[in-house]
């Protein structure tokens, strides 16, 4: 039994406690009972009156072609509060319409999410990776009232869509003159706030609606978390202030709920990298604006601790950084605690899905040290359960299918009334499709449902045997898929990146995985590739792209 930090208990009791600042109430969410934060906003329009609190604090600075914007709180406020006017005056936009926006990270794109949600509008954050074809496809089936896009991204339809369009582009200059008040709008936190897209990790992407209380009870989530490592492991007088790298994509909840989001309602500083995820000009940047958190996948948390420029740079600043969507093997772990030495104490790693408004369960760095293969538990008014394929629950130890039930559910899936009946059970469970187990309160993941290989009447995990080739020295990442195969129905196909493709020795590899893992679980097909394996926004890899391609299929940055 591994037992609970117990200053950690301690500092979470008193953050909950009746009169404090996350003092949980009952309340009904779509006819269940549920816990929720008393104290949450009361829409994400709510929060631009947060931004008057912190009117001369910087909030966004943002690289450009050539050189960056930078915007305080209050101007932020009044250019977003100039679009609002734009919105409803020019292009007849009320509540409940759906606006989508598609482009690059920017202070463009956050004027243009907040403006909408200042109207009561639905925000659908299309993936700035999708190509033309792609984003023809979602003109058609999401069908916005108007998208706001980005130049790159409107130069890969080639025609012009279906939809009116508004240049990203010009938002700056359309809202020169700020306004002083808001638009009037009357929102419930049950209204549809936001649409985000599926990673695509197995078939087409769907539209994930999240309401108003979905994301303001992860924003509550999220400062639990930050109130909690700041009571263990406080700061100190001579910190510096609140600035938040991002480098995810605003078209995913690590960016957008995780990212500009919690920026904006916690009064703090952003900063945004422009084009592809360099190593130096990442270093440059936290020791430039003395960078104090960041969001992370584990690609690019490798990316970083590895690359040899950055012991150029004085990176002390960085306080905390957290993450999730893909495992973290036990050598990053280690490499990132060598190279950051002040994150040992706050290097956690947490479990959920855009479905959940991404949070489920997290293992907060005092108790991921001691137990690394779990990731964590149950957060704040999140319940997670194991259950069988009829929905049963499961007794502790017992692998099944992970279960979420909270008021951070999504309301369904866009347009898809059948798919959200088969992912949200009766009783507001969410079927996760990940299979794990719970042990001493904690979640162990084994691998997605949709993964599993069948393999002459055995299960095979991919992730297990993922993590038995990412422990080998010599390499740098892997994925293991299943392939038809006449006599046992699949076989096993492991697909490996060498770190160093000219030494690579697949013998001693293939010697390596039979020493640790049962026979039947040993890959029978072996490919070896030196571009990187097609991977999300999260980190996630896409296991169809895989089957289908040699070739990364995304368009980057």
């Amino acid at each position: 039994m591994k037992l609970r930090h117990p200053a950690l208990v301690e500092i979470e009791s008193s953050l909950l406690a009746k009169g404090a600042p996350f003092e949980l109430e009952d309340g009904e969410v779509r006819g269940e009972r549920l816990q929720l934060f008393k104290n949450r906003p009361s829409s994400l329009r709510a929060l631009l009156d947060r931004a008057r609190l912190h009117a001369e604090a910087p909030f966004i600075t943002a690289e450009t072609d050539t050189g960056e914007i930078a915007l305080t709180h209050a101007e932020f406020f009044g250019r977003v509060a100039a679009i609002a006017h734009l919105l409803r005056n020019e292009y007849g936009i009320q509540k409940g319409d759906a606006i989508a926006i598609l482009g690059a990270n920017s202070a463009e794109w956050a004027i243009a999410f907040m403006a909408i949600q200042a109207l009561g509008g639905v925000a659908q954050a299309w993936n700035g990776w999708w190509a033309g074809e792609e984003i023809r496809w979602a003109a058609d089936f999401c069908a916005p009232r108007l998208l706001l896009a980005d130049g790159p991204r409107l130069a890969r339809l080639q025609s012009e869509p279906s939809v009116p369009v508004l240049r990203l582009e010009s938002l700056l200059h359309l809202s020169d003159v700020q306004a002083a008040e808001l638009p009037e709008a009357d929102i419930d936190e049950d209204d549809d706030a936001l649409v985000l897209f599926t990673s695509g990790t197995s078939g087409r992407p769907k539209g994930v609606i999240h309401s108003h209380l979905n994301v303001t009870s992860a924003l509550m989530l999220g400062f639990f978390h930050g109130a909690r490592v700041a009571a263990l492991h406080p700061p100190g007088d001579e910190a510096p202030p609140n600035t938040v790298l991002i480098t995810s994509p605003f078209f995913h909840v690590s960016g957008l709920h995780a990212g500009i989001l919690t920026v904006l309602a916690g009064g703090a500083h952003a900063v945004l990298p422009r084009g592809r995820f360099e190593s130096a000009k990442i270093a440059r940047l936290i020791e430039k604006h003395r960078i104090t958190s960041w969001g992370y996948t584990p690609t690019l948390l490798r990316r970083l601790v590895e690359a040899p420029e950055i012991h150029a740079h004085d990176l002390s600043s960085l306080r905390v950084i957290g993450g999730g969507g893909a495992p973290v093997p036990p050598d990053l772990q280690e490499k990132v605690r060598e190279v950051f030495p002040s994150l040992r104490e706050t290097f956690s790693i947490g479990y959920g899905l855009t479905e959940g408004t991404a949070f489920g369960t997290l293992n907060p760095a005092e108790e991921w040290l001691v137990d690394p293969e779990s990731v964590g538990r149950p957060l704040p008014t999140i319940e997670v359960s194991i259950r069988d394929e009829h929905g049963n629950e499961l007794p502790e130890g017992e692998l099944g299918e992970v279960h979420l039930r909270s008021p951070l559910v999504m309301s369904g899936y866009l347009n898809d009334e059948e798919a959200t009946r088969q992912m949200i059970r009766p009783g507001l469970l969410l079927r996760t499709g990940d299979l794990g187990l719970l042990k001493d309160g904690r979640l162990y993941l084994a691998s997605r449902r949709s993964d599993l290989i069948l393999r002459g009447g055995e299960n095979v995990y991919p992730a297990e045997i993922e993590a038995r080739l990412d422990a080998h020295r010599s390499v740098a990442e892997s994925a293991v898929i299943g392939v038809p195969d006449r006599d046992l129905g699949q076989i096993v196909k492991a697909i490996v990146v060498p770190r160093d493709p000219e030494r690579f020795d697949l013998q001693a590899l293939i010697e390596w995985v039979r020493e640790g893992l049962a026979y039947y679980k040993i890959p029978e097909r072996w490919e070896i590739r030196t571009a990187p394996l097609p991977r999300n926004a999260t980190g996630k890899i896409i296991r169809p792209a895989l089957l289908e391609s040699k070739e990364n299929p995304f368009i980057q940055e």
